[in-house]
């Protein structure tokens, strides 16, 4: 390890040392009234090397030797403009470009849809990468607001992860929470690079209104944003001010009551346009196709960002959801007999249960420096607090003729977090080897309490509920009465439910270029310091470091081939411990190979296979009769398979996403009593398939009219926390189809969707052996959550 760091350290120092070998390229795209030209395309002919313009029309490219290049900058819509540029050691040459358009003309390119597409070729500066994705070691997939807006996509549960392989999500609560899973493991929740995840459930679900896009990396993503599962994460990447003045007005009606009204204002404060705002405002309306369910949802989210001088930016950015909605155990249904024993709109929810309200708030502070030509410093911290004032609804005695008496818990909590991030982003050449280096430290402090200590009974022994015959009226025992006039902090320590976590890490990374940056090395170490308070308990600590290498090499100009090896070391945070045992944090490795293909057209592929090493996860009790969030450690673990993804303008006007997963997870080394080598890990499908296609006429008198369709497959489900006994009652596979139309002419785009078109009986769920009968006696049901009937959603925007 020492070795490693050393040799990574040389590397950094003979970067800097000859960084003034060779020179670079920058300059301004602007048009014809001066506004800025963001996202355009700049290119030097003949060669793999380019990037997009930013916000203010500004655009790099280093790494250059000397010599004459010919700049290519163009715009899916409009006219390619060239100019050539003479390249010298050690200087950066200045260019510019005006578009013939104005700013209102290259509006209209963006409204139209031409700019957006399925496909994206970087990820968010928030990822830290600097390489393009067909040169990044690793199965990146980037979900893009187009998707977004072609799908309705309006919270995760409307199916943001048909458009990536292998992701799962079994459990919703409502919408309050994430939960995807993928490669044998829950994916680690990040929302502008920040890990957000401060208990086991996740953060609560962003709202899509102030979200640009979605990436998920798949596999080891923890060297780069700190300690992390190494199946993975998804990034929320909010919406930024983009220096142009417009903004979008949506409203959106669907079935069962959905109302909902979105208002995105993008602009400028002063007229040198240093000074930008972005504020997006969300109001929603949601009922359910099950009587008493609700879920309305409310979004302020602003952002200001400042252009000090050329190399220095500031941005403040604040994002407040909060959520009123039904008691959150409400969603499922529990079963004596099999999944699906009830008719879908069958709850146990009474009328007039007090529900759950979640305030969730989140404060970023981003600064951007250039230290250099090629250098460039990014220091961000961040601050997230979320509060919440509710109840869960399980069942405690369950009958043999499948009556229970229901339960409602309390679930009050609070979670603080302090983030801190410092990196640095390089790029220089020694001799003829290119050198991308990345270094940096992670800072964190992630604070949860919470009081389930309360329980009330809605029904009696002599008076259970029958979810045959339901009755949803005020319970024979009444609505429970919590107390709530005792402090949080105090009814926390009382019942041990306040959780601590603390860390520092630093890393260093170095993507050594061979052969006019045809082979690519990549060369990785991080060293994480951490402290873990579980239930009250004395901190756990622990120390470690964790290497990372990859290799990617360029076959042709669009083709790319990459094999990758990762160590994980990732904190855990239970609710509780079997045994009241230490908790370890997770170690192990992974393994990855990959090729990645740019198709002409526009269109994207990335074909994967990996295998994923786990040590020490915790996973729920199946042996318990007293605790469903009773947990206990796996020995060892693995997750093995393969992954496909298709993205893209596959031909002018057709958009398609096609993703295809095959995967196993099964323990390798068991826990005495619990688990045995060979069994199967709950929480994922053997095999996914997906599809989306969008078609939009591009001419003629139907011109701006598009159909959608798409489905989700799931073969072999195992998407639950404990399989069945009964091998013929475990989840049935999984098949939705969605399919819609659309409208855009001008500033207007009409947009229907048809979900679950085939009207088909959607659920997700787990075999539970911790419920008991009234002798106290072990009494095993099925709990289920179904998703909803055929349903029906509108949307009208108008752009301005």
């Amino acid at each position: 390890m020492k070795s490693l760091a050393l040799t990574l350290l040389m590397l950094l120092s003979g970067s800097v040392l000859f960084a003034q070998t060779t020179g670079s390229v920058s300059g301004t795209v602007k048009t014809s009234d001066g506004s800025p030209a963001e996202f355009v395309n700049v290119m030097l002919e003949g060669t793999s090397k380019g990037t997009v313009a930013d916000d203010r029309g500004r655009f790099k490219i280093g790494n250059l030797a000397p010599g004459s290049y010919t700049l290519v900058v163009s715009f899916i819509g409009l006219e390619t403009q060239q100019q050539v540029v003479e390249i010298t050691a050690g200087q950066n040459k200045e260019v510019s470009f005006s578009l013939k358009e104005n700013s209102s003309e290259l509006q209209e390119v963006v409204i139209s849809g031409t700019r957006d597409s399925y496909k994206a070729d970087r990820t968010s500066s928030s990822l830290r990468l600097s390489s393009s994705l067909l040169e990044t070691p690793q199965n990146i997939q980037v979900v893009t607001g187009e998707v977004l807006k072609d799908q309705q996509i309006i919270s995760m549960s409307d199916g943001l992860i048909r458009n990536v392989s292998g992701v799962t999500r079994a459990e919703h609560w409502g919408d309050m929470y994430a939960n995807l899973s993928a490669r044998g493991s829950q994916l680690q929740a990040f929302r502008n690079g920040f890990n957000i995840v401060n208990s086991y459930w996740g953060p609560l679900t962003e709202d899509m209104a102030f979200v640009d896009h979605v990436e998920f990396v798949k596999g080891p993503a923890g060297f780069m944003l700190a300690s992390g599962d190494p199946a993975g994460l998804f990034n929320t990447v909010t919406k930024k001010p983009s220096g142009q003045t417009k903004g979008e007005a949506t409203v959106t009606m669907g079935s069962w009551g959905l109302f909902r009204t979105a208002l995105d204002l993008d602009g400028k404060l002063e007229s040198s346009g240093k000074l930008l705002y972005r504020i997006n405002l969300a109001a929603q309306n949601k009922n359910s196709f099950r009587a008493n369910e609700y879920n309305d949802r409310y979004v302020v989210a602003p952002v200001i960002s400042y252009q000090v001088d050329e190399k220095t930016k500031f941005t403040l950015e604040y994002d407040y959801q909060r959520a009123n909605m039904s008691d959150v155990g409400s969603f499922y249904l529990f079963a004596k007999n099999k999944f699906a024993e009830f008719d879908r709109d069958v709850t146990s929810l009474p009328a007039g249960l007090p529900g759950t309200v979640i305030n969730d708030h989140a404060v970023y502070l981003n600064m951007q420096h250039e230290l250099a030509d090629n250098w460039k410093l990014t220091a961000q911290v961040a601050r997230f607090i979320y509060n919440m004032e509710g109840s869960s609804m399980w069942p405690t005695i369950f009958n043999d003729d499948g009556t229970y008496i229901r339960t409602v818990g309390i679930w009050d909590a609070d979670s603080k977090m302090s983030l801190g991030q410092i990196f640095v982003n390089g790029d220089a050449t020694t001799g003829k080897i290119r050198h991308r280096v990345l270094g940096g430290i992670d800072i964190g402090r992630k604070a949860y309490m919470a009081d389930w200590s309360q329980g009330h009974n809605l029904d009696s022994l002599d008076h259970p509920f029958d979810p045959y015959n339901p009755d949803l009226g005020i319970p024979r025992a009444g609505y429970p009465k919590f107390d709530r006039e005792t402090p949080l902090v105090e009814r926390a320590q009382q019942t041990g439910g306040i959780y601590d976590t603390r860390y520092t890490s630093a890393y260093l990374q170095d993507e050594l270029g061979f052969l006019d940056n045809k082979i690519r090395l990549t060369l990785a170490l991080r060293y994480t310091d951490l402290s873990i308070v579980t239930y009250n308990s004395e901190p756990n600590t622990a120390e470690h470091f964790t290497p990372r290498i990859g290799v990617s090499v360029t076959l042709t100009p669009t083709l790319s081939g990459y094999a990758l090896y990762d160590q994980a070391f990732v904190p855990q945070n239970p609710m509780n411990v079997t045994g009241g045992a230490d908790v370890k944090p997770i170690t192990g490795d992974n393994r990855e190979i990959g090729f990645k293909k740019n198709w002409s057209g526009g269109w994207s592929t990335t074909l994967s296979a990996f295998s994923i090493l786990k040590n020490d996860e915790l996973t729920n009790n199946t042996q318990t009769t007293e605790d469903r969030n009773d947990m206990i450690g796996i020995g060892q673990k693995r997750a093995q398979g393969i992954e496909f993804d298709l993205r893209g303008s596959v031909v002018r006007g057709l958009n398609a996403i096609f993703n295809y997963s095959y995967m196993n997870s099964k323990v390798t080394e068991g826990t005495a009593g619990f688990t045995e080598e060979g069994d199967i890990v709950p929480g994922f499908a053997k095999q996914t398939f997906n599809t989306w296609l969008t078609y939009k006429v591009q001419s003629g008198m139907f011109k701006g009219f598009g159909a959608s369709a798409g489905y989700t497959f799931l073969v072999d489900r195992a998407t639950y926390y404990t399989p069945s006994p009964d091998p013929s009652k475990n989840l049935e596979d999984y098949y939705k189809l969605d399919a819609g139309l659309s409208y855009e002419k001008d500033r207007i785009r009409l947009t229907m969707n048809v979900f679950n078109v085939l009207d088909a009986y959607l659920y997700s769920g787990s075999y539970e052996n911790w419920v008991t009968n009234a002798n106290q006696e072990t009494s095993p049901v099925y709990s289920y959550q179904v998703e909803a009937p055929r349903n029906v959603r509108f949307s009208v925007a108008y752009s301005f």
